[in-house]
């Protein structure tokens, strides 16, 4: 491998000869760090001064010497959100905010996710974020705290990816990734701006071995965006975006004697039932805005989409023997859409700045969700009997309102948003005397405040509140009994209802800039396991979890050729009132203890990062460095994954010539080849909790661009 990446690395400063360095800017200025616009309240406006915590991450610490693949690459220097890569392409990163989403065993569960506008997070608060495109994304925005309740159902913080527009002219580049456990990525991207149009294309394809026996992955994905300048007043954006994933194998988690003996294994029967997933997921939508005024703009979003997935389990024959069991291979096909319109108005009544913003939701989910048996005859790991069939109807409707007033060196903000879920399913095997079809309707109404007090230029000081809900996601509803006695969906199940508080204080000079935090969030009603056994999961309500805290994030440009990053969260998340649980086989209820830490959540979490960059001869390089404290494994907190620390090293070189840009990195990841436990399948019912990171790692990415500028 070490000669190949020489190899390429010849290839790829070859391929810039006779380039120049990227020089130096003459006569540059003292370092100055740019202002952060977010969209958090819907419209773009500096953080600052917001009384909320809001993170933005540009396309520079997106793609410069990273993959481009997970979204743990770029989101590790947000305070306040834990996301652990499982090297394992077949299961969803592990996601979550302030503890919100931790016990998630499928997709992100108490997050918001969206890409462009559009919701990655399905009307019953099941999310995903495969199709997010990193190679095209202009910049990424993570908002945790009360704010997040505006944006509905499953709110404990709002992740969204926006894709970079075409610059004027046309461009073109080309990306190369080569590097260990036979990692390759490549990818094409062109965009341009004539004025009326302005266009963006970016396809990919990247491919592993995987680190641990049967972790091979495949993906592919292209995104695309194409924006219509209808007239001074108004625009039409068009988004679409694909995801493939062929073959993806499932290595499954590993025991604690397991992860000691090799932690390069495949997990019990993973070999046996050829675990693994494939998934396909096209997507459109179209955003209009138009200005009404010097006052007012109108937003209308509208998006559809198409997802399938079959995921082949390792549940054994004697599991899947009783006629009302599921069977071991899931397959959904998922058809959903939806409908966004809000209307902003501004004002400037007296010496005062008012915005007001209201607007209306509409999401819909038709879900077709069958099981199979994960054999036929003595073959195992192939689709068999058709074993569960189902047809699953999800749809919300919002209304929200939110005003913001400016006084002097006062912010306020507030608004409140109500949200109605409708969940019906039928089943189509049903027995003759079971009715076939059940539903169920949520509702909620949610309101959030805060205040911002800038009592100097560089010093802003907030305090906030809101109150937010989380309905059980279809996952959640599916089993009302471990060994099907009884059927249908657990529409006993009540929403989640917390109530969460905040308050900071942020700086910001020229080269300095400091946000720091503490919270408490009570939750009521949360969702946990009752029953986890036989490939099934029983949900039940808890009375009570608690979550308090703080965070901390810093960035500094103390020269012009340094800049430092640094974030560090604290958090206790526990369970306050104790309840009973059966995770483990032979299943045993037992109590589960108030004071008992949420599963998959490090109470203290650092990123800490510095690059240094010689402009002379376009040189970067960055050196990384992260620490996690233990986390639980399950609800019952009798196994925990230890906490490690981790560094990584990004050496970089740029050039250009004759309107060519080619830059080389090269990054080593896990630098001091350290072992440990990158995440755990939380309440894993065969203890199988494990899944270990790889060691050191070598990649190396080269890219070419060329852009003719627009007349």
């Amino acid at each position: 491998m070490a000669g190949a990446l020489t190899t390429l690395l010849v290839l790829g400063l070859a391929t810039g000869a006779g380039a120049a360095p990227v020089p130096p800017p003459a006569d540059a200025p003292d370092p100055q760090l740019t202002e952060i616009v977010v969209t958090a309240t819907r419209t773009a406006q500096g953080s600052f001064a917001l009384p909320a915590s809001v993170d933005r991450i540009d396309s520079a610490a997106i793609r410069r010497g990273q993959s481009q693949v997970n979204l743990s690459e770029s989101l590790v220097e947000v305070p306040g959100i834990s996301i652990q890569s499982r090297q394992n392409y077949a299961q969803d990163l592990q996601l979550s905010i302030r503890g919100f989403g931790a016990r998630s065993n499928f997709g992100v569960r108490g997050v918001r996710l969206y890409a462009d506008g559009i919701p990655g997070t399905m009307p019953d608060g099941q999310g995903q974020f495969s199709h997010f495109d990193l190679g095209s994304a202009e910049h990424i925005e993570v908002l945790r705290g009360p704010f997040s309740a505006l944006y509905g159902n499953s709110s404990g913080g709002v992740i969204a990816i926006f894709t970079e527009e075409g610059e004027p002219g046309f461009d073109a580049n080309s990306y190369a990734e080569y590097g260990s456990l036979d990692t390759r990525r490549y990818a094409l991207k062109a965009d341009g701006d004539s004025g009326a149009l302005n266009y963006l294309l970016d396809a990919a394809h990247f491919e592993t071995e995987g680190f641990r026996d049967h972790s091979r992955a495949e993906r592919n994905t292209l995104n695309g965006r194409l924006r219509l300048t209808l007239s001074d007043l108004s625009k039409l954006t068009f988004t679409a975006n694909a995801i493939e994933t062929p073959f993806t194998q499932d290595p499954l988690g590993l025991t604690s004697v397991q992860l000691a003996a090799d932690p390069r294994q495949a997990g019990t029967n993973a070999l046996a039932f050829n675990t693994r997933k494939s998934l396909v997921q096209e997507q459109l939508g179209a955003a209009y805005q138009r200005s009404l005024g010097d006052n007012d703009d109108l937003t209308a979003t509208l998006y559809g989409g198409h997802r399938a997935t079959t995921q082949f389990q390792a549940i054994p024959l004697a599991t899947q023997a009783p006629p009302t069991s599921p069977g071991g291979v899931i397959d959904l096909a998922r058809i959903y859409d939806g409908l966004d319109v809000h209307a902003t108005d501004r004002r400037e009544p007296g010496d005062t700045k008012l915005q007001v913003t209201a607007g209306v939701s509409y999401d819909d989910l038709d879900e077709h969700r069958r099981g199979y048996n994960n054999y036929v005859g003595p073959q195992l790991g192939v689709e068999g009997l058709l074993r569960r069939y189902q047809t699953n109807l999800v749809h919300d409707l919002d209304e929200y309102l939110q005003a913001q007033w400016d006084v002097s060196s006062l912010r306020f903000i507030a608004g409140a948003r109500h949200s109605t879920v409708n969940v019906s399913s039928f089943d189509h095997l049903a027995a003759a005397n079971v009715s076939p079809l059940s539903g169920v309707r949520y509702s909620s109404t949610d309101p959030v405040a805060g205040v911002s007090y800038r009592p100097v230029r560089a010093v802003s000081l907030y305090a906030s509140y809101g109150r937010g809900f989380e309905t059980p996601t279809l996952n959640d509803l599916a089993y009302r009994s471990t060994n099907g006695s009884l059927p249908g969906l657990n529409f006993a199940l009540q929403p989640a209802r917390s109530n969460n508080y905040e308050a900071g204080i942020k700086t910001e000079t020229g080269w300095l800039r400091a946000d720091v935090d503490v919270f408490y969030i009570r939750t009521q009603h949360e969702l946990a396991v009752l029953q986890n056994t036989a490939g099934r999961s029983v949900f039940q309500n808890i009375d009570e979890t608690q979550r308090k805290g703080g965070e901390l994030g810093l960035t500094a440009l103390p020269r012009d050729d340094l800049s430092v990053r640094l974030a560090y969260t604290y958090l206790h998340a526990y369970v306050a009132e104790p309840y009973q649980t059966c995770i483990t086989l032979p299943c045993t209820l037992t109590s589960v203890a108030a004071g008992n830490r949420l599963p998959a959540v490090p109470e203290n979490s650092l990123y800490a990062g510095v690059t240094w960059k010689y402009p002379r001869f376009g040189f970067t390089a960055t050196l990384e460095s992260f620490a996690r404290g233990q986390i639980y494994a399950n609800d019952l907190n009798s196994q925990a994954a230890a906490g490690y620390w981790s560094e990584n090293l990004r050496l970089g070189l740029e050039q250009s010539s004759g309107g060519w840009n080619f830059s080389e990195f090269l990054r080593i990841e896990n630098l001091t080849d350290r072992s440990y436990v990158g995440s755990v399948i939380v309440n894993e019912s065969n203890t199988r909790y494990f899944e270990p990171a790889p060691g050191r790692g070598v990649y190396l990415m080269l890219t070419a661009q060329k852009r003719e500028p627009g007349g």
